[in-house]
């Protein structure tokens, strides 16, 4: 097959630099410019500490991830090409990307079958060149950084592990590296160099045991005081000193905000940081119990009380006592189940159904509802003088779009808990999953960030990164995003953007006629109003009049004579 290259302007497009945000893109990835000697002092800072082999490995490790993440170019940006163009988008991409100068030489492949051999040429390689200034000529082929990309971005593209080796390298003395690719079982020495690819050294075996044993934690009691809260925002900081000033007081409190905002987390962190945390912890939500049995489940049935009551049981304060019980969604209770709660916070006793006698209980209550308890009172729904025993000490929890700075670090944690509870291993976030993630609108706040974390985490690959599509699964395909020039996620052009573009190019009408045109049929479309048909063009009222009066005064002069041309001229 031919090995020419195709045009590379749809990824130096790709490239974008921003000197006012201090942030250099490829695509929707930030990258970075650095320099060689200080990438060459790394390398030997590995080598002198934990020798070059485990060194070796870490520097391929890096080229690899670099080459599996410009794959997904390979991919997405010449879809409908070739499959040797498409591939030559990682050859073109290490170019623009200062790695070398890549001559293809052979390359033969087939992604069904799994065969592959690629021989390539790499001139003015940065490792090379970078070791050599720093170690002087060397016995041994030196560009580890850059096999690992060629292993890695092959490796993506092809579906299996294809190996690189450097036959010829420029820190032995060559005039330039030559490398050769093939699939890692058809090399004979293949199984030795496996380890260079390996993600299970020992130290990412304790990381993942160690995220295990958190996760567990985390479970089964509390990671640290204040249970599993995570936050900095300052609605969320207001919210957790309240908290914490009430913990060591017997009071109750009243927890409100919106469903998924973390009530039970609260009531949970609330428990731990009190005197009574050796004690249990007790929730019951009330919206989800039949009102017949609400009573039975809260203060206890004997035997024999209402047909099928076959045994005495407890009921959840008698469960509690020592300790704390929540009584969530408090505000769906019905209006006898509310009196019998007023009753047991005024005497701090509870009667069993069917019971004849009364049991003192010593529990410490937390409420939490998501309705408006006001509201409720004036409709009818819920006793005032209940409302005026639970609102002791009221602690408003913060909805999740009004804390944007806590989204990244409970993802995090998440992505942590879950990737031990599904045995997985994913390494984190990609940066256009993170923007999806801060600009969505949170209807269903941290329960709902939790439920897609989790979600992300069983969509994306072992070892690989969660992207934006295994957040939101269900978006339309039709509807692409990027980074704009600010950093911020956008709407990219879609083909039906670009097939109008086209048409209005094939037009042969001037950019000048276009806007006389569009401007005309927004205000016939807006029936004269101007204020509307400035809306309608996104432009401000002002704005309009401005291109209007300038289209005018370049009409006016068009059509008048110039008094300085000579006579018969045009």
């Amino acid at each position: 097959m031919s090995l020419k290259y195709p045009p590379n302007d749809d990824l130096r497009r790709l490239l974008r630099f921003e000197p006012d945000s201090g942030a250099i893109w490829l695509g929707d990835r930030r990258m970075v410019l650095m320099h060689t000697m200080a990438l060459a002092a790394l390398r030997q800072d590995l080598m002198t500490s934990v020798g070059p082999e485990h060194a070796r490995r870490i520097l391929t490790r890096m080229g690899y991830a670099s080459g599996l993440c410009d794959a997904e170019y390979a991919r997405k940006t010449r879809p409908g090409d070739s499959l040797q163009d498409s591939f030559l988008v990682g050859p073109q991409l290490f170019m623009l990307e200062g790695a070398a100068r890549v001559t293809p030489v052979k390359l033969t492949f087939d992604i069904q079958a799994g065969q592959f051999y690629g021989e390539f040429n790499w001139e003015h390689s940065w490792e090379a060149y970078a070791h050599q200034q720093m170690f002087g000529l060397d016995e041994d082929p030196a560009c580890w950084t850059l096999l690992g990309y060629a292993s890695g971005y092959t490796s993506a593209f092809m579906g299996r592990l294809i190996l690189y080796k450097e036959t010829l390298c420029a820190a032995c003395g060559a005039d330039h590296c030559q490398i050769i690719g093939r699939p890692i079982e058809e090399w004979p020495d293949g199984e030795a160099h496996r380890v260079y690819f390996n993600d299970d050294s020992l130290m990412e075996k304790m990381e993942a045991l160690q995220s295990q044993v958190e996760a567990l934690k985390s479970t089964l009691g509390p990671v640290s005081q204040g249970g599993q809260l995570i936050g900095n925002s300052t609605a969320f900081h207001k919210a957790y000193t309240l908290m914490q000033k009430v913990a060591q007081t017997q009071v109750t409190v009243l927890l409100t905000g919106e469903t998924g905002v973390g009530k039970e987390r609260f009531a949970r962190a609330l428990h731990e940081l009190s005197t009574r945390a050796d004690g249990p912890f007790v929730a019951v939500n009330c919206a989800a119990l039949p009102s017949e049995l609400i009573e039975a489940e809260l203060f206890g049935v004997e035997k024999g009380a209402y047909t099928g009551a076959h045994a005495s049981r407890s009921g959840r304060f008698e469960r509690a006592d020592g300790g704390t019980l929540l009584l969530d969604e408090v505000g769906e209770l019905p209006l006898a189940a509310q009196a019998k709660l007023l009753r047991v916070l005024q005497e701090g006793e509870i009667e069993r159904v069917g019971g004849e006698t009364t049991r003192k209980v010593n529990v410490r209550l937390v409420a939490a509802t998501n309705v408006d308890l006001e509201q409720a009172v004036l409709a009818g729904r819920f006793r005032r003088d209940l409302m005026y025993r639970l609102n002791v000490y009221p602690i408003c929890i913060p909805p999740l779009r009004e804390r944007k700075t806590d989204i990244e670090p409970l993802a995090q944690g998440m992505l942590a808990r879950f990737c031990a509870l599904h045995s997985k291993r994913v390494l984190g976030f990609e940066e256009r999953a993170l923007q999806a993630l801060r600009q969505h609108d949170w209807p269903g706040n941290v329960r709902e960030l939790e439920n897609l974390v989790e979600r992300g985490v069983i969509l994306a690959r072992q070892a690989g990164m969660v992207e934006v599509e295994h957040l939101f699964p269900n978006q339309p395909d039709s509807v692409q995003t990027s980074l704009d020039a600010h950093g911020q996620l956008a709407r990219m052009p879609s083909v039906q953007d670009d097939d109008l573009s086209a048409r209005i190019l094939d037009s042969g009408s001037s950019l000048e006629d276009i806007e006389a045109r569009v401007l005309d049929h927004a205000v016939a479309r807006a029936r004269g109003n101007l204020s509307e048909a400035a809306r309608l063009l996104g432009l401000t009222r002002p704005q309009l009049a401005y291109r209007q009066k300038h289209r005018q005064s370049r009409g006016a002069s068009a059509s008048s004579p110039d008094l300085n041309r000579e006579p018969g001229t045009l």
